[in-house]
């Protein structure tokens, strides 16, 4: 293939940067526009860039000359060691590598590093400095500009903002009588004028909380200037949980919350569910739509307000509370961050900065690499500096004055392709992942965020949304990866629709349903779980109610007998949920509700329901109530959290697959020192049924789905002691039983699943035990 000039890798300005010849990256010459950007004090409450810099406001990294002549080599990428099919991508991994240190360099030296880089709140926005309010807006393309609020009666004219060369607008408010002219909890805005003479009122881009009137239907949102008294603010109490060896994700949306049809709140969610969590042995809360969106119904992936909490459930305060309240349960909480794309909203949100301006003086690219056809939104110039500085800073802002523990990257795989992942069904081919559809500037932008968060919080916790499996998203960036400490498994959920969907359960492949959750790379960590708070929304179905439909409003009452639908359904319901978490990674995540079954869809308040909340909230009277099943649901997936909490499974590298018993359709497989028996056939029940071990000794159950207190029968007996057997020659898996080189023989009922665990004898008992036999047989002698 003959030389390819990829300008779209990198925006504009660079005339030739790689060739791609069979597939392959090779750097070539690097011609990039030199961008030096300080902002510091200049002395007299000023603010100032140090160095030099090109007209434009662009990030496209430099051909520095102390870094871009250092070799990258293949022994320095980590990557490559640990998957040598890798070699043929190295130059890939060389070339983004040079990228990720020249950018980093860049900011080390010119805003002193990336740390204090990410630090733009402190600088952009409203802040408080000695005697007055500054306020600083990056709009380039603005004419003229001026803040208004409620402070001056929406009239700025008496207070205009000067723009620099660099395109920042800025502006000091002295106090009024002691007191910040700005009133906290006081709406603001920024009006600035078109090149065509049209002035617009936006809400500024690093707006800290955002309302809307509750009186006018559909009424736009404003910029609140919020920076509450001392006494006001809310302290926090308690130190972060530690990191969990592997964390038991419970999903949340607070505002669909509440099990009234309304908009629930941070404090209520604190109060009320995070015990609910708690109890269900869950260690970490993941938190949706927690930056401000304009529109409920997008889930809170159309963001409008980056650096605002979401003013429907309360107020930024009423956000540290519930945060503070989840590490005084041991709670860790993680923020579903969504920084692929931006809500298409002008009035609201960071698109109305975009009045037709090149690429490197807006947020977002021009033309259609700047729209997202799918999402109908826009997509970030991530070669940006201001954007770089934007998106850093938005991390390190909940991290340090919300106290979160981590995040979860929404829409990863959009970022890391060109073509956002559209129609692109990914194989595993390499070639999928490193080629010119690569989005090298999103890579670098996600190593430098990954870096920067575990610099500030080493225990965080980072995970990527990603479908496409691209090598190494999973692994340190000094090692060439991208930096994510897990990858969700999205593959699984799909799987375990279309087999509910689409097969007769005596079409059940055990050894496809094996393969689904084990095929992750190896060294790479990933996040399991059934089902996705997608399949919950109006026109899908959750596991539950793909299992038993309409029988769940009629025959969940255990003061009759179950249905076939129904005694179905809460077996495979258990055995999916159970097998997806044992089997399917390093973590597990379960969405607010599934764990007891919750039945109907989410719908959103919109015009085709009247706007009504009756299905967009959680009906926990239903797992509350003593007669009804929901409760034997909620309370396996209790005992599910309680067995990894105990003998920590899930953060065991060991795992072994020992049987995919499809005439019989059993599964039996070891994780840490724990068996697992998954029996999925409808009727038959296996007396004596031989399992593979790897240690030897006495197994009793652990963990039994088929348990009075979990709506099964009770078939399995739990004060059974199994012996294990040895099989074939020690050392020699091929003369053992399923290459095991030990078994032990179980009762497997169906559509049930087991673990058993290794019984630990105590010494001194053996011991006694011996000696009361040698003084008995001395005796008798």
């Amino acid at each position: 293939m003959g030389a390819t000039v990829a300008e779209q890798m990198l925006g504009g300005g660079v005339s030739k940067l790689f060739i791609l010849t069979a597939g392959l990256w090779r750097a070539e010459t690097v011609v990039v526009v030199v961008v030096l950007v300080d902002l510091s004090n200049d002395g007299d409450g000023g603010w100032k860039r140090n160095g030099t810099c090109s007209s434009s406001i662009s990030a496209i990294l430099t051909d520095h000359p102390t870094i871009s002549n250092m070799e990258v080599d293949s022994e320095n990428v980590g990557l490559v060691s640990l998957d040598p099919s890798l070699e043929p991508f190295k130059d890939h991994f060389r070339y983004r590598m040079r990228r990720y240190l020249d950018q980093k360099m860049l900011i080390e030296k010119h805003e002193t590093t990336v740390e204090e880089f990410a630090q733009g709140y402190t600088k952009f926005g409203f802040n408080r400095e000695e005697g007055c309010i500054v306020y600083r807006e990056w709009a380039p393309a603005a004419q003229e500009a001026e803040v208004i609020g409620d402070f001056n009666g929406w009239n700025g004219s008496a207070h205009k903002m000067e723009k620099d060369q660099f395109g920042v607008w800025s502006i000091r408010i002295p106090d009024f009588s002691g007191n910040p002219a700005i009133p906290h909890n006081s709406k603001v805005k920024f009006r600035f004028k078109h090149s065509n003479g049209v002035w617009v009122d936006r809400i500024p881009a690093w707006i800290k909380y955002a309302i809307q009137d509750p009186t006018r239907f559909a009424a736009p949102y404003d910029g609140v200037y919020w920076d509450p008294p001392s006494a006001q603010r809310y302290q926090f109490k308690f130190p972060r949980p530690s990191k969990p060896e592997a964390p038991r994700i419970y999903e949340a949306h607070v505002g669909m919350s509440s099990s009234e049809p309304r908009i629930n709140t941070y404090r209520e969610f604190a109060d009320e569910i995070l015990p609910r969590i708690r109890a269900n042995n869950y260690n970490t809360v993941q938190l949706m739509a927690v930056m401000e969106h304009s529109y409920y119904a997008s889930f809170g992936y159309h963001v409008t307000n980056y650096f605002a909490v979401s003013s429907r459930s309360g107020t930024p305060e009423d956000l540290k509370y519930l945060i503070d309240k989840a590490h005084s349960l041991g709670l860790q909480v993680l923020m579903d961050v969504v920084h692929s794309h931006a809500s298409n909203n002008i009035t609201d949100g960071l698109n109305g900065f975009d009045i037709g301006q090149s690429s490197q003086e807006s947020y977002f690219h021009t033309g259609d690499r700047g729209y997202h056809k799918l999402w109908d939104s826009r997509v970030f110039n991530y070669a940006n500096w201001e954007v770089l500085r934007f998106l850093l800073s938005n991390l390190r802002w909940w991290l340090d004055e919300f106290k979160f523990d981590g995040f979860r990257f929404d829409g990863v795989t959009s970022m890391l392709y060109h073509h956002h992942g559209i129609n692109m069904a990914f194989t595993g081919n390499y070639n999928e992942y490193f080629s010119e559809a690569t989005d090298v500037d999103a890579v670098v932008y996600l190593m430098l965020a990954n870096n920067l968060i575990h610099s500030i919080l080493p225990d965080a916790i980072v995970i990527a949304e990603d479908v496409s499996g691209m090598p190494g998203i999973g692994r340190p960036v000094i090692e060439g990866g991208i930096g994510f400490d897990y990858r969700l498994a999205m593959a699984i959920p799909d799987k375990w629709i279309d087999y509910l969907k689409n097969k007769k359960d005596e079409e059940w492949s055990m050894n496809e349903i094996t393969w689904s959750l084990t095929n992750r790379r190896y060294t790479e960590k990933c996040v399991a779980y059934a089902e996705s708070h997608d399949q919950a929304i109006v026109g899908d179905k959750t596991i539950a109610f793909t299992l038993m439909d309409e029988e769940m409003y009629s025959g969940m009452s255990s003061l009759t007998e179950a249905s076939p639908v129904v005694e179905r359904g809460i077996a495979l319901h258990k055995m999916i949920h159970f097998l997806t978490m044992a089997l399917g990674g390093e973590g597990y995540l379960c969405f607010m509700g599934n764990e007891f079954g919750h039945p109907d869809w989410i719908d959103f308040p919109r015009e085709g329901n009247d706007w009504s909340y009756d299905k967009c909230r959680r009906q926990w009277d239903l797992v509350d109530t003593d007669h009804l099943r929901f409760k034997l649901l909620n309370a396996f997936n209790k005992a599910m959290n309680l067995l990894d909490e105990e003998f920590k499974f899930l953060a065991s590298p060991k795992q072994i697959v020992s049987s995919t018993d499809e005439d019989n359709k059993v599964i039996v497989f070891e994780r840490g020192d724990l068996v697992f028996v998954f029996n999925f056939h409808p009727e038959n029940t296996y007396e004596g049924y031989q399992v593979g071990c790897d240690l030897p000794g006495k197994y009793r159950v652990a963990l039994d789905s088929d348990a009075w207190e979990f709506g099964g029968h009770g078939r399995v007996g739990h004060d059974v002691d199994h012996f294990t057997n040895p099989e074939g020659v020690p050392g020699v898996p091929e003369t053992n039983f399923n290459n095991r080189p030990n078994s032990f023989k179980v009762l497997s009922p169906p559509r049930t699943c087991v673990v058993y665990y290794r019984v630990e004898e105590d010494l001194n008992e053996i011991k006694e035990n011996d000696e009361s036999s040698s003084y008995n047989d001395a005796g008798a002698s």
